[in-house]
């Protein structure tokens, strides 16, 4: 049997070709120090896995570094205000809130900051990135660093419930629109994951995904008489990347850790629709038994859509809290 020492072992060369610098590199292979340089490094960074939802924003121009990911992340109004921090949704950006700060003329009492959760909006997901609520709120955790009041609707509502029992001395009050029950029945559960499935494979739109979230989501009200309340809903839903919109739906489908709401000692507002099929008003009223200092308003002809089907009606709920 022959010996070789490591010097006399031979390189091994390989060329491939990079999709993202679009010229051939060579790769080599040799025995080394444990303590020498990675040569192989920079290739890795050249292959990495797609980044989903980057071209809308010109490969990441504004974006803001939180948590080793980028996350689409806007600030307005005064300093010396108190902070407000808004979480939106499932299927929802951060513009849900803007008719919201404009009715309350927020920007003139309070500094707002607003983030699109990582997928949706302007925000970029990886593919090697696992979405669940834990990870919205560790990226919550990133942006909101000072007390402040935290606003949230639908599946941000778990996330704000998550964030503000690990952090309590952070959240001075709490508002909860269209707060889901916790933990999330089997069913919806279930339902989630067939919804992730389908927009994966066909979209939101050719699924049937956005028309029917539009549907099932809004009022009677809404649909008769708002249709530019419908429209502005499903056009949320209709601007997003598929595969983030969906990681929101898995995300969503692992809610299955039970919350202590009673251990929530700031001021909590939940608001809902009296047509709101999430968070019906039954629900909200059982949260309320659980939780020390709360109150519940009910907004007539709403459906899950609240900012959007009755702005105004969120409006003099959240001044009268704040």
């Amino acid at each position: 049997m022959t010996c070789f020492s490591c010097s006399q072992m031979p390189v091994s060369a390989i060329r491939y070709f990079s999709s993202t610098s679009r010229y051939f590199r060579t790769l080599t292979n040799k025995v080394a120090k444990l303590d020498a340089a990675n040569y192989v490094a920079n290739a890795l960074n050249d292959t990495h896995l797609d980044t989903y939802n980057l071209d809308i924003t010109c490969g990441g121009v504004g974006l803001r570094q939180v948590n080793n990911k980028q996350l689409n992340v806007m600030e307005s109004g005064i300093d010396a205000g108190d902070s407000i921090i808004y979480v939106h949704g499932l299927g929802g950006t951060s513009e849900f809130w803007q008719p919201l700060m404009s009715t309350l003329a927020l920007d003139s009492t309070h500094h707002n900051v607003l983030f699109d959760l990582e997928g949706h909006g302007l925000s970029p997901t990886s593919a090697a990135s696992v979405v669940t609520i834990s990870s919205y709120a560790a990226d919550l955790a990133g942006i909101l660093t000072k007390p402040s009041i935290l606003v949230a609707h639908s599946m941000g509502c778990l996330v704000a419930l998550a964030f503000t029992l690990a952090h309590p001395d952070l959240v001075k009050k709490l508002v909860l629109v269209g707060l889901p029950p916790n933990p999330l029945p089997q069913a919806v559960c279930e339902n989630s994951i067939k919804r992730a499935a389908a927009v994966r494979e066909k979209g939101l739109l050719h699924s049937g995904v956005a028309a029917a979230v539009a549907n099932a989501g809004t009022s009677k009200t809404t649909k008769q008489s708002k249709p530019l309340a419908w429209s502005a809903v499903r056009q949320f839903l209709l601007s997003q990347e598929p595969e983030g919109y969906a990681k929101g739906c898995t995300a969503l489908a692992g809610a299955t850790d039970v919350m202590d709401v009673s251990k929530l000692h700031m001021p909590v507002l939940i608001v809902t629709g009296d047509e709101d099929g999430v968070c019906p008003p039954k629900n909200a009223e059982a949260y309320k038994s659980k939780i020390g200092n709360c109150s519940v308003v009910v907004l007539p002809g709403v459906g899950h859509w609240h900012v959007t089907e009755d702005v105004d009606g969120v409006a003099a709920a959240v001044k009268a809290f704040l």
